[in-house]
């Protein structure tokens, strides 16, 4: 086994914008899926009343109950509720981009921690410039990968606080404008619906709702959609993954990535007929089957360390704009809404 000491560097353009043109050439009326769903909002609303009643419900209860709803329920619905955000993110509920970032800030409820607008400002560079070290957040800092690399201890560590390293990021994506008034509004939000939350339900209701959020993103098998969506865990470059297996019904198609990033404007529930219409574009990529099975092969096998990701310094033909405004239409050479 080799320590790997950096990450892999590609000379490459990222592979989705080339597969997107090849796709519509030969299967045109996928455009047909591209749109919106505003349905969404019925089941972010569901998704907060269902953490509000199972906050309200342990309420009274003991830490072992509380530690073992956010486990078993709370962190999958929590990461639904992040998988909204994402939708919302892209503009997927509403043509108004001020009543997406709406609903991305109720879907942020119960997470207690502001993040639906600062997401927002980082994802969509992720789309844009896949592997540009200082523009996508996704990419762990080298000082990170170098900390974790490849130990079982690190690991589990880097999960446990997977929030934490993913905060640290921010400072490295200086071209990025972090504060404004969105971001204020979401904060302000938080702070009202948590004081809120502790006013009239307890700290038990809060610690419920902390743990969901905790593990919704971290040391949990959903926590393995962060390994499972860029890192390189088979012998290829090859750089996005999808997941196939039974958890996307609870998790919104969220891992059918390599179709997301190929078509990011077509809506969670339209993702599945991507693949079903141009299988060959899809089956002959890697691709992984549970997230409970990659959770565990990620802890324990030491070839796979933060340093397995694809990092390019070229940032072809995609410039910068003005990130107080979504750019949706950077995220391919040319605009699929048409």
């Amino acid at each position: 086994m080799t320590k790997k000491t950096d990450f892999v560097y590609s000379q490459e353009s990222e592979p989705h914008r080339l597969r997107t043109k090849k796709i519509l050439q030969e299967f045109p009326h996928l455009r047909k899926l591209i749109g919106k769903n505003p349905l969404t909002i019925f089941a972010i609303i569901g998704l907060v009343s269902s953490m509000m009643l199972v906050a309200w419900l342990v309420r009274d209860q003991s830490w072992w109950v509380i530690f073992a709803a956010a486990y078993f329920f709370g962190a999958f619905a929590n990461h639904a509720l992040f998988v909204m955000i994402h939708e919302c993110t892209h503009m997927l509920l509403f043509k108004s981009h001020n009543a997406n970032r709406w609903a991305a800030m109720f879907a942020n409820l119960p997470h207690l921690m502001p993040g639906a607008i600062s997401f927002e400002k980082y994802h969509l560079k992720h789309h844009s410039f896949q592997g540009i070290h200082e523009l996508d957040a996704d990419l762990p800092n080298k000082w990170e990968a170098k900390l974790i690399n490849n130990s079982f201890v690190g690991k589990v560590f880097w999960l446990l606080f997977f929030p934490v390293f993913q905060a640290t990021r921010v400072s490295r994506l200086k071209e990025i404008d972090f504060f404004d008034g969105w971001l204020l509004t979401n904060i302000v939000v938080q702070v009202v619906f948590t004081a809120a939350v502790w006013y009239f339900l307890g700290w038990h209701s809060i610690g419920f709702l902390f743990i969901s959020f905790w593990f919704s993103i971290g040391l949990h098998p959903v926590g393995a959609r962060w390994v499972q969506e860029h890192y390189l865990t088979h012998d290829s470059e090859q750089e996005t993954y999808s997941y196939y297996g039974k958890l996307n019904i609870v998790a919104f198609n969220v891992g059918f990535h390599n179709e997301h990033h190929d078509f990011p404007s077509i809506p969670w529930n339209k993702l599945p007929q991507i693949k079903k219409t141009a299988p060959e574009y899809y089956d002959t990529l890697y691709s992984h089957a549970s997230w409970t099975k990659l959770f565990f092969r990620f802890l324990f096998d030491r070839e796979i360390s933060l340093f397995h990701r694809i990092v390019r310094k070229e940032r072809g033909k995609v410039k910068m704009t003005d990130t107080s405004k979504p750019d949706l239409e950077l995220v391919h050479e040319e605009p699929l809404e048409v």
